[in-house]
């Protein structure tokens, strides 16, 4: 279970956007610090997210990098060492390449994936198993990717229980969610008083989750979309990720004044 708390922050805060719009949500040197709890008192690590305009095989990109890490408490029993990369288009968020390199309790995995959106296919390089794998895939988006394609989308005009299809693709396979829009609400943070969007993703229930939504989380009302908080509840306990610290958003981090 506790291999999966950074793979889980990263891919649930992902589904955050719905329909396009003109501001930027993102930029070069935007950074964002995410504290994890388990059960609302264990402190379960750190996750961090950063952007950096590069150039990518002679392309203008966004090179995200996606760091996670169990704290000292957890380590002793489960560490975690993860990361991940993503070099996408600035304008479309159309992947080029994604890294998947994690060590999960002795777990591990290391994988290049290769995006070719002329021909409709992922190639997967296995570097611990030594082997390639080419795909089939249709505009496809990595798990890191989703973060900011989604963010790049307006949210301001969604209707409660409207229902959001989204499709990653990371390894060797596309993950299909649904995300539900919830509402709205004034979340107490760090930060002070932050007007929130609340969406819920469907998530399979079984052996992680208690039920399909059992996942909700806040992203801030304004024109960064930035996930604050995420709740899920697990099989066994809770895992709770909050937003700790930031730098170099693209709009002003709206507080509200009462």
């Amino acid at each position: 279970m506790k291999k999966r708390i950074i793979l889980l922050l990263f891919a649930i805060c992902s589904f955050t956007g719905f329909s396009q719009e003109k501001i930027p949500a993102f930029q070069d040197g935007e950074w964002l610090r995410y504290r994890m709890s388990y059960s609302g008192f264990l402190k379960a690590g750190v996750a961090t997210l950063e952007l950096k305009e590069e150039t990518f095989q002679g392309k203008k990109v966004l090179h995200a990098i996606g760091k996670g890490r169990t704290s000292d408490i957890v380590g002793w029993f489960f560490k975690v060492r993860d990361r991940y990369e993503s070099y996408f288009d600035p304008n479309d968020v159309k992947p080029y390449f994604f890294v998947r390199d994690i060590n999960e309790g002795g777990y591990k995995k290391k994988k290049n994936i290769t995006f070719d959106h002329e021909k409709n296919t992922a190639h997967v390089k296995d570097i611990l198993k030594k082997r390639d794998t080419t795909i089939s895939v249709t505009g496809p988006q990595d798990m890191i990717s989703t973060f900011y394609f989604l963010r790049s989308y307006d949210t301001k005009n969604l209707k409660e229980g409207e229902q959001i299809d989204v499709d990653m693709f990371f390894d060797e396979k596309r993950y299909p969610f649904k995300l539900l829009f919830v509402g709205y609400e004034t979340l107490k943070t760090r930060f002070g008083k932050v007007r929130t969007q609340i969406f819920r993703p469907l998530v399979q229930a079984g052996r992680v989750f208690k039920a399909k939504e059992s996942v909700t989380i806040w992203i801030t009302a304004d024109d960064n979309k930035v996930p604050v908080k995420m709740s899920a509840a697990l099989s066994v306990g809770s895992l709770r990720a909050e937003l700790d610290a930031f730098k170099g958003l693209a709009n002003p981090f709206e507080i509200v004044v009462e």
